[in-house]
């Protein structure tokens, strides 16, 4: 029976930088994956949508270029194309993700991975099960779309998002059903190549976890392109018909009906939890999730847990994070905790929204007194030389410490922006030392700059 330093069950964006990392610091290491090394991210989400909302942003953009001086005629799109490119970029990463693997040293074990306890684990495939140990296993399952009561993905009428990325044709109607970044992001895409979108929302506004003016900014942009929100609207039943379904839902105290080809369940996700063998051990479970401390340790001495199997936020970028915190206090490092508030949302829609740290209501809530500096993008040179006058930025600071809580963004590349202000956070800037950071001229990044100075009544353009 091989045994092993390090086993890590689950290639996604958590487990194998988990295994690259302890291979790294010299612990043999191993990899389990059923399915295609870089988890649902690489292949299924991140990447892949972000390819398919590329051929959306190219097709926009062709479609208003008279705006700038240039005549095209006759624009079209070819849907398998844009699917095919999609699932080629995928592929490709995954097969980079192997080639780091293989360049590392770990063991890839293609297969089910399952917790058989004291330390040892089980791997199936193709009917046959090997035994193995090791002296630390992180668990790196994942999680999946979930489903409502009822309601269940068959991925012919009702869609997952992955049926969403790989459709046969362009739906003429798609009822959305949730609008978190997924529902929002296919809820672009689909309305850019013009499928009649309607979302429905439970909360009372759409993009919930964002702060609550860039919701309404989000509600107002995306009517504007011909998407029907419905929000306060509590989803009853799907009903599916030969080919369509029906979504019935609640609102304002009266039943309501769409229609639609599709639907998409975009209401969250489901941790992978089952089947994996923790029955066998004394890892505790609470609502659905893995229960860790600050160093991604379960209650079973030498199993740990990473990504979305545990606490939110369910992102890429937290999950790898917590890979390289576990696997380096497993190697004695002293890695600093994860501290969430620090943890980057965005979401790629149009106009993409990126956010850091407490909205206004929350850093209200846990009592700061509040300084909050707004800068909008048609003030600024760049984006009216780009055409991209649409949305804004806000800074929150604290008004007694200069101490930065969070920053909201809409607009055109913000999700490459919101970093600075992560940065920010982690090395403690107040906003004196942000005030006094030269920006170059003419950026989107200015208008990081004049939010802040407006956050202190000190904006110098607007």
């Amino acid at each position: 029976m091989s045994e092993f330093d390090v086993v890590v069950i689950g290639a996604g964006p958590g487990g194998y930088v988990a295994a690259i990392r302890a291979a790294q610091l010299g612990m043999k290491t191993a990899i389990v994956e059923k399915e295609n090394v870089g988890g649902v991210c690489l292949n299924w989400g991140c990447i892949p949508t972000k390819a398919l909302l590329r051929s959306a942003d190219i097709y926009r953009e062709i479609n208003h270029a008279s705006t700038f001086g240039i005549k095209v005629k006759d624009v079209d799109f070819d849907l398998t194309e844009i699917i095919k490119r999609s699932r080629n970029v995928a592929q490709k990463l995954s097969g980079g993700i192997k080639y780091l693997l293989k360049k590392n040293n770990v063991t890839l074990l293609e297969g089910y991975g399952k917790l058989l306890g004291g330390g040892k684990f089980e791997v199936e495939a193709s009917s046959k099960k090997e035994t193995y140990s090791a002296k630390h296993i992180i668990l790196a399952t994942g999680a999946r779309t979930k489903e409502l009561p009822n309601m269940e993905i068959d991925g012919e009428i009702i869609w997952g998002s992955k049926n969403a990325m790989v459709p046969k044709n362009m739906p003429k109607s798609l009822v959305v059903i949730g609008s978190g970044a997924i529902g929002v992001e296919f809820a672009s895409f689909y309305n850019t190549f013009g499928t009649k979108v309607t979302i429905i929302e439970l909360m009372d506004r759409i993009l919930p976890v964002e702060d609550e003016e860039v919701s309404a900014l989000m509600k107002k942009e995306l009517t504007k392109q011909g998407i029907e929100i419905k929000t306060s609207a509590k989803l009853k039943s799907l009903e599916k018909g030969k080919d369509s379904v029906t979504a019935v839902y609640e609102l304002n105290g009266k039943e309501e009906k769409v229609t639609a080809d599709k639907a998409l369940m975009a209401v969250g996700v489901s941790a992978n939890i089952e089947n994996i063998g923790l029955e066998k051990t004394k890892v505790k479970v609470d609502r659905g999730h893995i229960v860790v401390n600050e160093w991604l340790e379960t209650d079973e001495k030498g199993v740990y847990a990473i990504g979305d199997i545990v606490n939110p936020p369910w992102l890429a970028h937290k999950a790898s994070h917590e890979a390289i915190i576990c696997v380096e206090k497993i190697a004695g490092k002293k890695p600093h905790p994860l501290n969430p508030a620090q943890i980057p949302g965005c979401t790629y829609c149009y106009p993409q929204v990126a956010s850091v740290g407490l909205t206004e209501a929350k850093a209200k809530e846990k009592g700061h007194v509040l300084k909050v500096g707004h800068f909008p993008f048609s003030a600024n040179g760049k984006a009216t030389a780009m055409k991209e006058s649409e949305g804004f930025i806000k800074t929150i600071f604290d008004a007694n410490t200069g101490e930065l809580l969070g920053a909201h963004m809409v607009g055109a590349e913000v999700t490459e922006m919101i970093q600075g202000y992560v940065v920010a956070m982690r090395l403690e800037t107040t906003e004196e030392e942000l005030m006094h950071t030269v920006f170059p001229h003419p950026t989107l990044s200015e208008m990081m700059h004049e939010s802040v100075l407006d956050a202190f009544d000190k904006a110098l353009h607007i």
